[in-house]
């Protein structure tokens, strides 16, 4: 029987991607993360020197929401880490079998390299065309939800964005001729999907509709014009770009959740039990 201050991988993955998604730290040793240093998708690294009492203790301040603790194979350090954590007052778990637990049950583990601009903080840092519509929204959710929750969005004019990328040290994103834009067919989405290996059913099924809705090929999917109509209202009502991202988060966990539990699920009006007899 599980432990109570434990969580499996299979009640983990139906939480990751979402709002109520937990921020989970990665505390393997660097010894074992020099072998492997992939993650889990959106897992933050803790160094072996934070992993006493008061570093431990300043790190709850500042962490909101429930947290997942993983080590290598789920013993003493996720343990231990997950314990201290519970004495500071932060709801935490560590997973069941660790990182092996996890590989070895075929999910996603994402390469920390591809990232290759970080504030102080530890936070990636992005920076793109401002006014986004679909790719550059859909991206930055993307990048939230699976690769890096706590990440820095710029969103300058189109002009600048290259030379706010090397002022500011950030990854330029969907413009031309950088290495996170589009790839022939393929939209940024669909290359950060690869580059990430965040292949899933669910997020490959969302891509296409990306993909549709941002090229003008709504034929890819059925969906795709829901997508670009939706995409198009927001940028009309919002005119902060970071307000439309943050309502644009909803609107592409509602897409996911779509895509990954409800597409067999149709809606027809009247119903049978509605029907006069």
């Amino acid at each position: 029987m599980p432990a109570p201050d434990a969580i499996s991988c299979e009640q983990l993955t139906r939480l990751l991607g979402t709002p109520k998604s937990p921020t989970l730290l990665d505390v393997r040793r660097e010894a074992v993360r020099a072998n492997d240093p992939r993650q889990l998708p959106g897992a933050r690294v803790l160094a072996e020197h934070e992993l006493a009492p008061d570093p431990l203790a300043a790190l709850a301040r500042d962490l909101a929401g429930p947290v997942v603790v993983v080590c290598a194979e789920g013993h003493r350090l996720s343990q231990g880490t997950a314990a201290w954590l519970r004495h500071e007052g932060v709801q935490a778990e560590y997973l069941l079998g660790g990182q092996a637990a996890w590989a070895a049950s075929g999910l996603p583990l994402v390469d920390p390299g591809k990232i290759t601009a970080r504030d102080g903080r530890g936070r990636s840092l992005w920076v793109t065309r401002s006014r986004p519509k679909i790719d550059r929204i859909a991206c930055s959710w993307l990048i939230r939800r699976f690769i890096d929750p706590r990440a820095v969005f710029l969103f300058v004019a189109p002009g600048e964005v290259q030379g706010v990328a090397e002022r500011f040290c950030a990854m330029p994103y969907d413009i031309e001729d950088v290495f996170w834009s589009h790839r022939g067919d393929l939209c940024t989405f669909d290359v950060l999907l690869s580059e990430f290996g965040l292949s899933t059913p669910a997020l490959d099924r969302l891509a296409t509709i990306v993909r549709g809705a941002d090229t003008a090929r709504p034929d890819l999917a059925p969906e795709c014009a829901g997508l670009l109509a939706a995409s198009l209202g927001l940028s009309r009502m919002y005119s902060d770009d970071l307000a439309q991202l943050e309502a644009g988060m909803a609107l592409y966990d509602a897409f996911y959740r779509w895509a990954r539990d409800a597409t067999d699920e149709a809606h027809n009006w009247p119903t049978k039990a509605g029907k006069a007899k």
